[in-house]
């Protein structure tokens, strides 16, 4: 607690450290002025940075990540080198350039969905104009932006290697109406989107809304989307895993998926149990069954030392 951004000695501004009503974790909150916003919004004003490139080299010292290349303009101010399309530098500045998930159209979104645990989601965050390069599929006149559902992609350590994004309607709670309305970039293979901390155990699915579904009703259990039926075949283990619950689509790639994930599972000691919808995917079986189905159904495929993550009622 402080008295202002400047760190002014005073119990006016304050970052929430645990979920509530109000606000999500790592949130901040001025009471004197009614300024709030995230973490990077409060290391702009506080340093008192004019672009948002340098709120992200601030950032990137403060995480001990390698810092971006500067150049200077023809004016002798500083600028950024622009990272190069698709690389985990751009995907690192896209997740700090967006903002928190809590009342964004992209917890909307997911509601829509049925999925409602959305506070606390850290690898969650919105965008409202993200950037989106049609392809040739995609109809004459698409708008190269669209509001985005921002996801952090990390390697077993907690290193952001990626960035996965879900373009959303402005106009309603659907994905946008473009070809290809998801997308990933930057260093995928292996590594995947992460809800809590793995330990012994662990849920692995294909896409973040299957997870997060399964998530309704299992909200303590560690849990990755790996973005694809691919990369959850490539999905790196944890060194202390001992069991992994795959949560695949009922389809061939998923067939496929849980077929290489068994043989890598076996070769390295893991326990591997697989977690089958009883539609196409789980997000399917959420929506059509419920919570409360949803969550005995799944009751019964866990190992029973795990069933004390399903949420009661």
């Amino acid at each position: 607690m402080v008295g202002d951004v400047a760190g002014t000695p005073g119990r006016s501004l304050y970052v929430r450290l645990f979920e509530t009503e109000r606000g999500a974790i790592g949130n901040w909150v001025d009471a004197a002025t009614g300024e709030h916003g995230d973490l990077v919004d409060l290391i702009r004003l506080n340093q008192r940075h004019g672009r948002l490139a340098e709120t992200i080299d601030e950032a990137e010292r403060f995480l001990s990540l390698p810092p971006s290349v500067s150049h200077v303009d023809r004016t002798g101010a500083a600028f950024a080198n622009p990272a190069r399309a698709g690389s985990p530098t751009a995907a690192r500045r896209l997740f700090a350039a967006s903002k928190p998930l809590s009342g964004s159209l992209a917890a909307s979104y997911l509601r829509s969905r049925g999925i409602t645990r959305v506070a606390d989601l850290p690898a969650l965050r919105f965008h409202p104009r993200c950037y989106y390069k049609p392809n040739e599929v995609d109809v004459p006149g698409t708008p190269e932006a669209f509001p985005a559902l921002i996801s952090a992609i990390t390697d077993n350590d907690g290193g952001h290697t990626g960035t996965h994004r879900t373009w959303l309607d402005p106009s309603d709670e659907m994905k946008a109406r473009v070809a290809s309305p998801r997308r990933a970039m930057g260093n995928i293979l292996g590594n995947a989107v992460r809800f809590g901390t793995t330990d012994k155990v662990l849920i692995a699915g294909e896409g973040i809304e299957t997870v997060l579904s399964l998530r309704e009703v299992l909200p303590t259990m560690p849990m990755a989307a790996a973005t694809s039926s691919a990369h959850l075949a490539a999905i790196l283990f944890p060194p202390t895993l001992r069991r992994i619950y795959v949560a695949r689509d009922r389809d061939a790639a998923g067939d496929a998926a849980f077929g290489i994930l068994t043989d890598r599972a076996q070769s390295a000691g893991i326990e591997l149990l697989p977690l089958l919808p009883d539609l196409g995917d789980f997000n399917d079986d959420l929506r059509q069954h419920g919570s409360m189905a949803l969550g005995q159904r799944v009751r019964l495929l866990l190992h029973e030392q795990d069933r004390t993550h399903v949420a009661i009622g």
